[in-house]
């Protein structure tokens, strides 16, 4: 399970896309409909941004109205994306290293699919979990 590919894991998703102008709370309405973390913000086919729960609780506690304000204004812009032939643990990694819960999987430019901490299960996170505790060690 520690060398799957991540295109194994994203075969047939859907990633919920948003354009920049759509507003936080339409994108808060479709995260809770669609019962995911992170909506992937979108010009075409090109990731610009990246808006995530954390970011809703951040817009709320600054007291930026949701109906009113953009995604552009609030989202994490060029996120930091992976390739699908990247292996789960090198995302797992990632993740782990940058403190951040999402990975948009770019191919050539073009968004193909994001992975989240909780698509990951078993061997990789013990894994992960032994990498990390080697690396506490030696350090």
């Amino acid at each position: 399970m520690t060398n799957r590919c991540l295109a194994f894991i994203i075969k047939n998703q859907d990633p919920l896309t948003l354009p920049p102008d759509a507003t936080v709370q339409h994108a808060c309405q479709c995260m809770w409909e669609r019962r995911v973390g992170a909506v992937l913000v979108t010009d075409g086919d090109r990731l610009v941004g990246i808006f995530t729960g954390r970011d809703a609780v951040r817009t709320l506690a600054e007291g930026q109205p949701p109906a009113a304000t953009p995604l552009s204004a609030v989202m994490t812009a060029a996120p930091d994306t992976i390739a699908p032939d990247a292996m789960a643990i090198d995302a797992l990694r990632r993740m782990a290293d940058c403190g951040y819960r999402h990975l948009p999987i770019v191919d050539a430019g073009k968004l193909v699919g994001i992975v989240s901490r909780g698509d990951f299960k078993g061997l990789e996170l013990d894994r992960l979990e032994d990498e990390t505790c080697l690396w506490e060690r030696i350090a």
